[in-house]
């Protein structure tokens, strides 16, 4: 029998988009199981699409293992709560788990591995995505993917994980949240489950950390520890309108420009990033993203994005860095070498900025390799202080922010008085 926070989820749970985010053993893979023999029984979608035939259900997940989780459990459930002869008309399990009921409903486990090869070429009325959290081509799969596999008879999507640091996860809940009337999004606390010890998850919540606590029991959103940049000064700098027409330096002399350049290493990109300074506060107003080595190309991209944006340029010098600073030595840039000590600084200037909300940006999405899409804020969240090597739009921004690095001043200024 479903407790209560299930059975809120199966009866509100009925938009075309559904985003369930809640602690371990809540019970997400129970709600979704019967979710799913509800939709293959009774085939549950709109009467002018109910003449092409099969109805077709897939649960998936980043494993097959996984994915499995939700299909046992339908499996299960019909084999004994629900066991009625007929129901169930065959079962298979290579390549991959399938059943196929007496009405002629299909129920599929798939992986959506290899950013969702898997399920191409298919077309579905129920699409199942669990763990979404864990999946770090979630973002890819759901919008590339999935949505067209249910376009040809308007079928529903459950996003359902535990959550796992505020990711595209929790940008995608933010979004759908932010959509009544057209998506449903419900969170889930362990505790609801009346069905597993209490006395049990005391004890954890006793010993476990808090934040592992609000992630793990309460399903919250909450940052890992080891973030560069906290996740709430994220929130805090993310403008919440697109910028006006930038004023590319302007005739305001209290508003001018730094640029930083970061330097491409392998297999990272070269990433420009250009602040515009106005009492106090600076706002990212440029950004160029480069993933070709041609120095040709990124010394005039440099040239390009300076013209437009005259101001101080510094310029990552590591390596072959120092080429191309003495090949726009017109232009007087500063070169910076990220030795561990200097790029320790630089990235405590960036927390310091955010920590002061002296730091402003939009989301910056841009085209990347193979059909992503890359994003400043996926950037800046994901960036740790034990991995951020591949992190160049935050050393870009770390490099823009350095001119204005006071290690000699004191957040807080002394109180003086007499006597």
């Amino acid at each position: 029998m479903p407790h209560p926070g299930q059975c809120t989820w199966l009866n509100g749970s009925t938009t075309l988009e559904n985003l369930l985010v809640t602690g371990n053993r809540w019970g997400k893979s129970f709600a979704e199981a019967i979710r799913i023999i509800h939709h293959a029984i009774f085939r549950i979608r709109e009467l002018c699409y109910d003449g092409s035939g099969r109805y077709h259900i897939v649960t998936a997940s980043i494993t097959l293992d996984q994915a499995r989780i939700i299909f046992n459990t339908v499996l299960r459930i019909l084999n004994t709560t629900c066991r009625i002869g007929g129901l169930i008309k065959k079962y298979t399990v290579t390549p991959f788990p399938r059943l196929i009921l007496g009405n002629g409903a299909v129920i599929d486990a798939r992986s959506t591995q290899r950013r969702g090869e898997y399920l191409l070429g298919n077309d579905y009325d129920f699409f199942v995505y669990d763990e979404v959290a864990f999946d770090l081509e979630a973002e890819y799969v759901v919008n590339e993917v999935i949505k067209m596999r249910l376009a040809d008879r308007k079928g529903k999507l459950d996003l359902v994980s535990t959550p796992n640091g505020r990711n595209w996860f929790y940008r995608k809940m933010c979004e759908l949240r932010d959509r009544p009337g057209e998506a449903y999004v419900q969170s889930g606390d362990s505790r609801e489950n009346c069905f597993i010890s209490r006395e049990y998850l005391d004890r954890q919540m006793r010993y476990l950390s808090d934040k592992r606590v609000a992630q793990n029991i309460m399903g919250q959103f909450v940052d890992s520890g080891g973030e560069v940049i906290p996740g709430k000064y994220i929130n805090a700098a993310l403008l919440r309108s697109p910028l006006s027409a930038p004023n590319a330096g302007g005739t305001d002399r209290k508003r001018y420009c730094l640029t930083g350049w970061d330097l491409a290493r392998k297999q990272t990109a070269t990433v420009g990033i250009t602040v515009e300074v106005s009492g106090g506060v600076c706002t990212v107003v440029a950004l160029k993203r480069i993933r070709k080595w041609d120095w040709n190309v990124i010394l005039s991209e440099i040239r390009k994005q300076h013209l437009r944006f005259p101001g101080r340029l510094i310029i990552d010098a590591t390596g072959l860095g120092d080429v191309v600073v003495s090949q726009l030595a017109d232009l007087n840039p500063t070169a910076v070498i990220f030795s561990p000590k200097v790029k320790a600084e630089l990235l405590t200037n960036v927390e310091l900025f955010h920590s002061m909300e002296k730091i402003k940006y939009e989301r910056w999405e841009l085209p990347d390799e193979g059909g992503k899409i890359w994003s400043l804020e996926d950037e800046l969240r994901s960036a740790r202080w034990d991995d951020n090597n591949r992190c160049d739009a935050l050393m870009a921004l770390a490099l823009a922010l350095w001119p204005l690095h006071e290690p000699d001043n004191p957040i807080i200024q002394p109180r003086l008085g007499r006597v």
